[in-house]
């Protein structure tokens, strides 16, 4: 296998930068730069020298194959971040035979292939990296300690054993076998299903903390809609007029409402009009709203035409500050009177939504536990037939592991691979 580098930081000037080489000849370039290497896992200070010029100087740090992020050899190099110095390196790198730059994803890449992750755990390792809330750390850490892969061991060993009891009514079909193995079987089988079950029904909370969550800030024209999401943006995101009609598109900001990613969309007002611009602004608030996970009706007096309130969703006093007395929830985006208590509220809804967030965070994985729940079910049928028809029950059984390797990057994920990995910055 080739020896690869890269620069593990981002690029530009900083106090310091990484640069990491990996593969067989990962020491020996170590040493062509720096001289006698630091003991394994221990950082050194060194001068780095390459044809006799010095290059800079570095914390130098070596791991050995198996005990390393790629599972291969590896040196780093922690040097100043000047793009000067940084580019020198590289070079010196460069011109050493045997040594190329790293492809993106290549060293996450080259963890896999050498078993040091599985393959949820690179794809918890890029939410990691793109993680802005604490709840996107929290799940990518959770996910990248390998919480994937010990479920998946723990559904592997039932299956196994399940697998098991039916070969041996299999291997002994010409004996009396002393014990009716069905039992055992179908509680295991029934047992795996209702935990898949539910570990995929919770996918779909665990992608809206990775992906994030929308709410649309709905109402008739001139209600505060534009005035409230500035306030929330702490800036002018929108243009604010005593003009109705005046938000023609959906404008965006994104914000951290209780460590979940949110999305807050101002729409135009909705209303009748003639307007064909405008009411191609209204169908485009329409349709952000039906597909938004949360709505906030901003009202003053009645809700506005063509949308009706979901049983999530709130409906909220606009202009606050222009009423003496309000029934409910009121706020003002001009003064800021009641933003905390709706964000709060808010807050509370969404968080109930991922409260359901189980083990598995990706779509993919929701399919492959889809397909093993699906295996395990005709299993469970050709076992309650009980006509001697226990070899297709058990190669179902098998069908279900084959799912399960699948989700965690054992078998049948070649085709994935181009795709995950080309998201990955170059030094990782």
């Amino acid at each position: 296998m080739d020896t690869i580098y890269a620069t593990a930081t981002a690029r530009g000037r900083a106090g310091l930068a990484v640069l990491r080489v990996s593969g067989p000849l990962a020491h020996a370039a170590g040493r062509a730069l720096a001289g006698r290497l630091p003991t394994v896992r221990t950082a050194g200070l060194r001068r780095l020298i390459w044809d006799g010029e010095l290059l800079d100087e570095a914390l130098v740090l070596t791991f050995v194959a198996g005990a390393s992020f790629t599972g291969e050899d590896v040196v780093e190099l922690h040097v100043h971040g000047g793009p000067a110095v940084v580019g020198a390196i590289l070079r010196a790198l460069a011109a050493q035979p045997g040594l190329r730059l790293a492809d993106p994803g290549e060293f996450t890449r080259r963890a896999l292939e050498n078993g040091v992750l599985d393959l949820a755990q690179v794809e918890g390792l890029a939410d990691l990296i793109d993680a802005e809330t604490d709840a996107q750390r929290r799940q990518a850490v959770r996910v990248l300690s390998g919480s994937v892969g010990q479920k998946v061991e723990s559904w592997r060993r039932d299956l196994i054993r399940a697998g098991a009891l039916l070969e041996a009514t299999i291997d002994f079909a010409d004996e009396d076998v002393p014990v009716d193995v069905s039992p055992e079987v179908l509680a295991l089988i029934g047992g795996l299903m209702a935990d898949l079950a539910r570990e995929a029904e919770g996918v779909a909370a665990a992608e809206r903390i990775r992906d994030g969550f929308e709410v649309a800030i709905v109402g008739a024209p001139n209600v505060g809609k534009s005035t409230l999401l500035n306030q929330l943006a702490g800036r002018e995101a929108a243009i604010t007029s005593e003009i109705a009609g005046t938000t023609r598109d959906v404008i965006e900001v994104r914000m951290d409402i209780g460590g979940l990613p949110v999305t807050f969309l101002d729409t135009a007002g909705l209303r009748e009009t003639d307007d064909r611009l405008e009411q191609a602004g209204i169908d485009r608030a329409l349709s952000r709203a039906e597909r938004a996970d949360l709505r906030l009706f901003l009202v003053d007096g009645g809700l506005p035409p063509g949308l009706t309130p979901r049983g999530e969703d709130i409906v909220v006093r606009g202009k606050s500050d222009t009423i003496s007395i309000a029934d409910g929830l009121a706020v003002s985006g001009l003064t800021g009177a009641g933003v905390q208590e709706l964000m709060a509220l808010v807050g509370r809804k969404l968080q109930d939504r991922v409260g359901s967030a189980g083990a598995l965070v990706r779509e993919r994985h929701r399919v492959a536990v889809t397909g093993a729940i699906a295996a395990l079910a005709e299993a469970r049928a050709e076992v309650v037939r009980g006509d001697s028809r226990v070899e297709l029950a058990a190669d179902h059984l098998r069908a279900a592991v084959r799912a399960l390797d699948a989700l965690i990057g054992r078998v049948d994920v070649d085709d994935l691979l181009g795709e995950i990995f080309a998201s990955f910055c170059i030094g990782k």
